[in-house]
C-alpha cells in the first residue's frame, strides 16, 4: 500500500489515474476516496480540485445508473478531509461524520425509496416470528411505532456503512499521508483518539433518544454508534500499544468483529462509552511511569 501512496505523490498525472480510475471501477470507490483524501491532505484544496473534479465524472455515471455509493463516498471522505487538513481533531471529525450519514440516508431515502419500503414490508411480515411472544403482548400503538421505526432504521443502517466507508478512506489516506511524510504519526494520533464525556453521552442521548423524537430519527441510533466504534477501535489500539501486548490482539479484534460483528460492535461502543469517563489509557500510563524517582 505504501508503494501505491508513493505513486500516487510522484505527480498530477498519477494521482489523476488512481484517482479517477479507481472511482471508474466497480467496488474501488473507497480507494478513489482514500486517494484523493491523500492528495487532498497532502497538497490542499487548490492543488488536488483539478484532480478531483476528473474523477466526478465516473462517479456521476454511476450515480445516472443508479449507483450513488461512488459520489457520495468521495464527495463525504473528501469533505471530512478538508476538516482535517483544516486541524480539526479526530474528535470532532468523528461527530461531523453523523451529519454526513444524515445526508447520505436523507439521499438514500430519496433514491432508493421504493426497495428500502418493499424490504421493510417483509420485515414487518417477520417480526411476530422474530418477536415471538413479546411482538403478541404488544398494543396496537405499540406494534404500529415499531413497525413505524423499520423504515429509518433500515435507512440509517445503509447510511452508516456508507458513513464508516468514508471514515475508513479518509483514515487510509492519512495513514498514507503520515507513512510518506511522518513515520509513526498516525498511529500516535489514532491510539491518543478519545472522545470526552460530553460527546460519548451526546451521541449516546442520539443513539437512545432519537427515535423518540419522530420515526424518521430512528436512523440516529446506527449513525451515533459509529464514531463510539471507532473510539472504541482506538482504544484498544491504544491499550495494547501501552500494555506492551503483541499484534496478535490486533489481529484478534479485526477478526472477532468481522466473525461476531453484532456482539464486538457493541461491546466497542460500549468501552468507548466508559472510557470517556475513565480514561483508561490515562490510568494505565500513570501506572506503568517511571518508576526511578525521576518522573
Amino acid at each position: 500500500m505504501r508503494a501505491l501512496a508513493e505513486y500516487i505523490m510522484r505527480g498530477r498525472m498519477q494521482a489523476t489515474l488512481v484517482v479517477v480510475g479507481s472511482a471508474a471501477m466497480p467496488l474501488l470507490f473507497w480507494l478513489s476516496a482514500a486517494a484523493g483524501s491523500l492528495v487532498l491532505l497532502r497538497r490542499g484544496a487548490n492543488d488536488a480540485i483539478g484532480i478531483l473534479a476528473w474523477a466526478m465524472l465516473p462517479a456521476l455515471v454511476w450515480w445516472y445508473f443508479g449507483e450513488p455509493r461512488t459520489l457520495l463516498v468521495l464527495g463525504g471522505a473528501l469533505g471530512l478531509a478538508l476538516f482535517l487538513r483544516a486541524g480539526w481533531s479526530w474528535n470532532r471529525i468523528l461527530l461531523c461524520s453523523v451529519v454526513l450519514g444524515l445526508v447520505y440516508g436523507l439521499i438514500l431515502g430519496a433514491v432508493f425509496r421504493e426497495p428500502i419500503e418493499a424490504m421493510a414490508g417483509e420485515l414487518k411480515k417477520l417480526l411476530p416470528t422474530m418477536l415471538d411472544g413479546v411482538h403478541q403482548q404488544m398494543s396496537v400503538d405499540e406494534r404500529a411505532r415499531l413497525e413505524g421505526l423499520i423504515t429509518p432504521v433500515l435507512i440509517g443502517l445503509m447510511a452508516s456503512l456508507l458513513q464508516v466507508v468514508s471514515l475508513l478512506s479518509l483514515i487510509l489516506g492519512r495513514y498514507w499521508q503520515a507513512a510518506l511524510y511522518n513515520p509513526g504519526g498516525f498511529g500516535r494520533e489514532f491510539r491518543a483518539l478519545r472522545l470526552s464525556l460530553p460527546q460519548a453521552l451526546l451521541l449516546l442521548a442520539g443513539m437512545l433518544i432519537g427515535p423518540n423524537l419522530g420515526p424518521e430519527m430512528g436512523m440516529l441510533t446506527p449513525l451515533c454508534s459509529v464514531p463510539l466504534l471507532v473510539a472504541g477501535v482506538a482504544l484498544v489500539h491504544g491499550l495494547v500499544e501501552k500494555g506492551g501486548l503483541g499484534r496478535f490482539w490486533l489481529v484478534g479484534l479485526y477478526v472477532t468483529l468481522l466473525v461476531v460483528m453484532h456482539l464486538i460492535y457493541p461491546l466497542l461502543v460500549v468501552l468507548a462509552l466508559v472510557d470517556s469517563l475513565f480514561d483508561f489509557r490515562g490510568r494505565l500510563a500513570r501506572k506503568s511511569g517511571p518508576t526511578n524517582g525521576e518522573g
